[in-house]
């Protein structure tokens, strides 16, 4: 078994607690009376390169990276450093994440949140809705077509903005027939943890004129930012180097430097 497959085992069997807990139609409720869903496609357009901030505390390549005992003061260190949205992983066996971290960061910041997590059903996008989440990311890998395809409507009927993530070519194609509008590139194949520094390089060009092209993982500091705007990216997602760094704040603000760097070359 993939590393893939065995990380979707332990959040289908999360999931099937939670669904005996709360019930699709409370949560249902719970959207139909919370806030509107921000929209972050302005920030996404925006000239440069924009920069998602990430609440990482793990990951399964490396186990423990921060102890962030207070995500939302995180999230808000990000803000305060320009970041364009925050992405909060709430899977909680190999990434110690929670729901309720999304929550917290939600009630600190006014810019879009992302809820990543390994989206399966369309419970855990009502979960993120209701949670406060205005993005959620959904795995090509993880999925099938019908499946990607009516996890894709079903976000976007319910506010959020869908995040698809890919790492292959064809994994472009499903997610463009699918109808996405923002595609994260993600260098770190998930079936191996290795990552490919040079895979957005190599799959930005393949992906359609209009849809926000998102570089996800091995993002360490301004340069790559720089290489990675000259390739094509709108929008770069960092989490490791940002929690490991000395100041969060600091390296958001150096990250989004980077972004409007003449050297970038974007309109």
């Amino acid at each position: 078994m993939g590393a893939l497959e065995d990380i979707i085992d332990g959040v289908r069997e999360d999931l099937a607690v939670r669904q005996s807990e709360v019930s699709i139609d409370r949560l249902k409720e719970r959207v139909h009376h919370i806030d509107p869903a921000l929209d972050p496609m302005p920030a996404f357009r925006a000239p440069g390169v924009a920069v998602i901030a990430e609440v990482k505390r793990a990951s399964p390549s490396r186990g423990s990276l921060a102890e962030i005992a207070d995500p939302a003061a995180l999230a808000h260190e990000y803000e305060l450093g320009g970041a364009a949205a925050i992405s909060v992983l709430t899977e909680q066996r190999r990434f110690s994440g929670t729901l309720n971290d999304l929550v917290r960061v939600r009630l600190a910041v006014d810019i879009p949140v992302l809820r990543k997590d390994f989206i399966v059903t369309a419970y855990q996008l009502f979960e993120a809705r209701a949670a406060g989440a205005d993005l959620a990311l959904l795995i090509v890998a993880a999925l099938n077509d019908d499946e990607l395809s009516g996890l894709v409507e079903r976000a976007e009927s319910i506010g959020l903005t869908p995040v698809v993530e890919v790492h292959t070519e064809e994994e472009i194609s499903r997610a463009v027939d699918a109808g996405a509008r923002v595609i994260g590139v993600n260098a770190r194949n998930l079936k191996t943890l290795e990552v490919d520094p040079t895979t957005f390089a190599r799959l930005a060009p393949k992906i359609p004129d209009g849809i926000v092209r998102i570089a996800e993982s091995g993002v360490r500091g301004p340069r790559d930012v720089i290489d990675l705007a000259r390739a094509g990216a709108d929008v770069i997602l960092v989490g490791e180097a940002l929690v490991t760094g000395r100041d969060p704040r600091e390296g958001v603000a150096d990250l989004v430097a980077a972004g409007a760097h003449p050297a970038v070359h974007r309109s």
